[in-house]
């Protein structure tokens, strides 16, 4: 595979668009629910009275119009697209299952994602999202809160360990390594915006090189916003073979996702 050489990277705080207005956050958590309950609704429908694919676009669209009809300025289309995705995304049994092992991650000023590896409580993010920190607050969507403490960190590549007092845990398995092809589907999910627990999808493109790098990373064809910062990458067969830590704009590809080969956290751990 090529590896391309891109001295424009931009890590995490100015890969985002902003999000400050609250009753825009309102209305378009409403719509998400609807949108999830509707898709629920196309997966399992009752019998006498089934749900139309017709019917769920055509609120979908709606629900577009209205939303950036009111802020057209603040909120791009593409951003409300990837809630419709998860909502739809979100009725399959492996992503449910997937989202369970996510947490948000609190470090008192700021927020991002990580996802337990162990059933004990090992955790994995980026450095960025809890540099400075010796411990943070994470939440899973079942298991609740615990108290995190920071274990490891590698800097080099960006990634970091957590350690909670937990026990039977929901986890996410690891790949022994990060094998793909171009154009390979993946999933990613994570706590985007104002959001939390967002699932997503897209497509590997390849490897690139960053000028602040000593190691290539690789790139993803994926909406990744503010948030989804130590969101898990996770193949097809349901292992983990990367860590999402920034987006960048390619000469290429334009605007894409990029995340840290797990292998990486392998030969940090071995050192």
């Amino acid at each position: 595979m090529t590896k391309e050489r891109n001295d424009h990277d931009v890590i995490d705080e100015d890969l985002y668009e902003e999000f400050d207005e609250e009753e825009l956050k309102e209305l378009v958590e409403i719509e998400r629910q609807k949108a999830l309950t509707k898709a629920q609704q196309e997966k399992d429908p009752k019998p006498k009275r089934p749900f139309p694919k017709w019917a769920f676009w055509l609120i979908a669209l709606v629900m577009l119009f209205n939303v950036v009809a009111l802020l057209p300025k603040t909120f791009s289309v593409p951003a409300v697209n990837f809630l419709i995705t998860s909502a739809k995304l979100s009725t399959q049994d492996n992503i449910q299952t997937y989202k369970e092992a996510v947490v948000t991650i609190e470090t008192g000023d700021s927020k991002g994602t990580g996802f337990a590896i162990t059933a004990d409580g090992t955790i994995l993010t980026n450095h960025h999202v809890v540099e400075g920190k010796d411990s943070v607050t994470v939440a899973f969507p079942e298991a609740g809160l615990f108290s995190a403490d920071i274990v490891d960190t590698f800097p080099s590549v960006d990634l970091a360990v957590l350690d909670i007092a937990g026990e039977n845990l929901p986890h996410l398995k690891l790949a022994d390594k990060t094998n793909f092809q171009p154009n390979d589907p993946i999933y990613f999910i994570g706590n985007p915006l104002s959001f939390n627990g967002i699932a997503n999808k897209g497509t590997i493109i390849d490897y690139t090189s960053l000028g602040s790098w000593e190691e290539p990373v690789l790139m993803i064809d994926a909406p990744v916003y503010r948030g989804n910062s130590g969101s898990p990458v996770i193949n097809q067969d349901g292992e983990v073979i990367g860590v999402v830590f920034a987006t960048l704009f390619h000469d290429t590809h334009g605007r894409v996702g990029l995340f840290v080969p797990i292998d990486y956290y392998y030969e940090q751990n071995d050192q």
